[in-house]
């Protein structure tokens, strides 16, 4: 069985690449070779199990294959005949308040974020309708994604494409 979903972020969000811009940014998004933005298929895959684990047990995970999530064809194909990449990211500053109210020193961070837009996955090699409903019903309850999800980022709604 193939569950296919949308995830539609509501604000900016930020899923890490793990590697810096040099000078200019601290933290970069998982990009395409096109330099277009995507979910993967582990991060997803971690957060289902979060969820699932929260109310049932999610060792069938291991059989099912989550691929990455990314903008739809057309879309995709439309940004890059029109050379549109830089405008899908936007820079996000933030510092370090000490103690005593002023800004520490060398505390400045500047991240990369994606502006909001809507992404399609897929989930793979679901053996059965139990299981296909669990997964269902855990994308349901992610509401926020990547960096900083729990300062405002990555807020997003999951639906099941039927």
């Amino acid at each position: 069985m193939i569950l296919n979903y949308e995830i539609a972020f509501l604000d900016y969000w930020h899923l890490g690449s793990g590697l810096s811009a040099g000078a200019k940014l601290d933290s970069s998004v998982t990009k395409d070779e096109e330099g277009i933005p995507y979910a993967s298929g582990k991060t997803i895959k971690g957060l289902v199990r979060e969820m699932i684990e929260a109310f049932g047990d999610s060792e069938f995970l291991h059989q099912c294959y989550f691929a990455n999530a990314s903008l739809d064809e057309d879309t995709h194909k439309e940004i890059r005949t029109n050379k549109l990449q830089d405008r899908l990211y936007d820079t996000i500053a933030s510092t370090q308040i000490g103690k005593n109210g002023i800004a520490v020193d060398d505390s400045l961070r500047e991240i990369e974020v994606v502006i909001p837009i809507s992404l399609e996955g897929k989930i793979l090699d679901i053996a059965s309708q139990d299981d296909f409903d669990t997964l269902e019903k855990s994308l349901k309850m992610i509401k926020r994604m990547g960096l900083n999800r729990n300062r405002g980022l990555g807020r997003c709604k999951i639906e099941v494409i039927k």
